[in-house]
């Protein structure tokens, strides 16, 4: 593979000025067939009881079967509920679960996302002098790291610490892995003190995650500095710490630092694996150093470190990016030779770059070979057909595009929304636009679920005015907006830290006969806690919850997302 390179040379009237309303008034005649809104007004809670006969306080029950009878998901769900109401209606009784049961219900709920309902199951196990086994400790933990709710989970371990139940090195990697996600560095390292100060020892993935998060947030050399003091500390680093410096070394364009790294990967004790080779091979080709990567794939080749699909990848992306499509489909050959599986993935790099450069004879090429080899386009290959678009070949990009459509079994019309909604959501717009407008000579009709594709796509290029404008002109020529149309563009300001538009948007919603759905209202509550307006957002919830047009899966969720203390009591 190295012989490759050596060819190549070294709302209607609404202004984003609209006066913000109050949030305490905006739903107060909003939710049809609902009391009024008042953020001070507290709502009456009504428990329903239960007739269950009561076994002796030292016996040990079983629950009722709720993984048997109906397949439908809805039915496993209601089962599932069942089984938590009647072990939370015994252990109330002073009576103690099944061990094994009460741990597959754990896990049980949080496959039904009932992130709430499964802690509460551990800590009535806790309570009912059930120790819970590590793995289903570390499962619930992971579960609300996953989710986002990494708070509530440090909440968890804390309970569970006083409850006495010992905290593994895993678990308190999931919860570093989780801060780390969530970009809190500093939360990260004050854990992993704590996690030493317990006496556990930190391993390898540990420092991998928080040297990740260092480079992010930090920058490398904050990144380097920390695996000094973790060295200093008796830690021991592996391959993978060394990588992640690698890669932000690469990304921070650092290419000599990394090449001198990567040099002293064996005086540290580490042999450079395929993924420490194509790192360095990543940056050196995309700098255009092609002789220097001539030589590190010799270079694997004697210590051999076979290429992987990443490798072909990276080669066949670089070369394409600096014009040389030849040699990117000689690479692309010999991947096939190798026995390796080309993907769509392996063509878009050149058809994108053949479209650039608008030779539109040489894209159909490529394209019928990309098929003939049963490579399935996918929305990469539709964005870079769309290029075409910037050379003002705007036909020629929509035949291409209606021959992929005709060579697919879906209807036409559901592979237009298709093309539109990928092109609007990988950043494309405005080629989507054009594209549309080509589709529709030939008979392709937007439908609700098109527009909102170009309302998102609008906002997430930060075009507000645009979608605002668009969706007026859609009213002007009789499309009457649906709920589905609302919710994208509240969405798009909500995003931008805009909730005072978002809620003008609402009224003017409402005003006009569309009813809100849970959708509208949760997009309204997240945008005011990502604005940092806990305060209102909490108490639109608990309103939210009181007049019942969420679903108490969603006011969990959302609860427990942004840590609501007297909602999540209150359940």
């Amino acid at each position: 593979m190295a012989s490759l390179l050596n060819t190549v040379s070294p709302a209607a009237n609404l202004s984003p000025k609209t006066k913000r309303p109050t949030c305490g008034g905006f739903l107060q005649s909003q939710v049809p067939n609902l009391h009024t809104f008042s953020l001070n007004k507290g709502f009456s809670r009504v428990s329903a009881s239960t007739q269950i006969a009561i076994a002796p306080k030292d016996a040990v029950f079983n629950l009722p079967n709720w993984r048997g009878g109906r397949n439908d998901h809805r039915g496993k769900e209601l089962k599932v509920y069942d089984a938590f109401l009647h072990l939370e209606y015994l252990v109330g009784k002073g009576q103690k679960p099944e061990e094994a049961q009460a741990t597959q219900l754990l896990y049980d709920l949080c496959k039904f996302n009932k992130a709430r309902k499964a802690v509460k199951v551990m800590d009535m196990m806790v309570d009912s002098g059930i120790i819970p086994d590590a793995a289903s400790y570390t499962y619930l933990v992971n579960f609300l790291c996953r989710r986002g709710n990494v708070g509530y989970a440090l909440q968890l371990v804390e309970k569970m610490e006083g409850h006495g139940l010992p905290t593994s090195t895993v678990t308190y990697n999931t919860l570093v892995k989780g801060l780390c996600m969530h970009g809190n560095l500093k939360q990260s390292l004050q854990l992993l003190d704590k996690l030493r100060k317990k006496g556990l020892v930190p391993n390898a993935f540990t420092f991998s995650f928080l040297l990740q998060a260092a480079y992010k947030e930090r920058g490398v050399d904050e990144a380097m500095k920390l695996l000094d003091e973790i060295i200093a500390k008796g830690g021991e680093p592996n391959l993978v710490s060394y990588n992640v410096l690698l890669t932000g070394l690469c990304k921070e364009e650092r290419t000599e630092e990394a090449i001198r790294l990567f040099r002293e990967l064996p005086a540290k004790g580490f042999s450079p694996s395929v993924v420490s080779y194509n790192i360095l091979l990543r940056s050196l080709c995309h700098e255009g150093r092609w002789e220097e990567a001539n030589e590190l794939l010799a270079e694997m080749d004697k210590r051999d470190q076979s290429p992987s699909v990443v490798t072909y990848n990276i080669l066949i992306t670089s070369l394409s990016f600096h014009g040389r499509t030849e040699q990117a489909f000689q690479v692309l050959d010999e991947m096939t030779r190798s026995g390796f599986k080309v993907s769509a993935t392996s063509y878009n790099p050149i058809v994108a770059r053949l479209c650039k450069e608008g030779k539109v004879d040489l894209v159909v090429q490529c394209i019928d070979q990309m098929i003939h080899r049963r490579c399935t386009p996918n929305d990469g290959t539709y964005c870079a057909v769309a290029m075409l678009c910037e050379q003002g070949k705007v036909q020629e990009a929509f035949f291409i595009i209606q021959s992929l459509g005709n060579k697919q079994s879906n209807p036409m019309h559901d592979f237009y929304k298709n093309v539109i909604s990928s092109l609007c959501r990988k950043g494309n717009t405005y080629a989507a636009f054009q594209m549309l407008y080509e589709m529709t000579k030939y008979g392709f009709t937007p439908d609700s679920f098109t527009y909102s594709s170009m309302i998102r796509g609008m906002c997430r290029e930060g075009m507000l005015d645009e979608a605002l404008k668009v969706f007026r002109i859609l009213e002007e020529n009789d499309h009457v907006p649906n709920i589905d149309n609302y919710n994208a563009l509240i969405l798009g300001f909500c995003k931008a830290r805009r909730t005072d538009m978002s809620i003008e948007i609402f009224l003017m919603m409402v005003n006009k006969g569309c009813v809100p759905n849970e959708n509208t209202y949760t997009i309204l509550v997240e945008g005011l806690a990502f604005e940092e307006k806990t305060d209102i957002a909490a108490d639109l919830l608990k309103e939210l919850c009181g007049k019942e047009v969420l679903s108490q899966s969603t006011v969990e969720r959302l609860s427990m997302q942004f840590d609501f203390k007297e909602l999540i009591a209150a359940e």
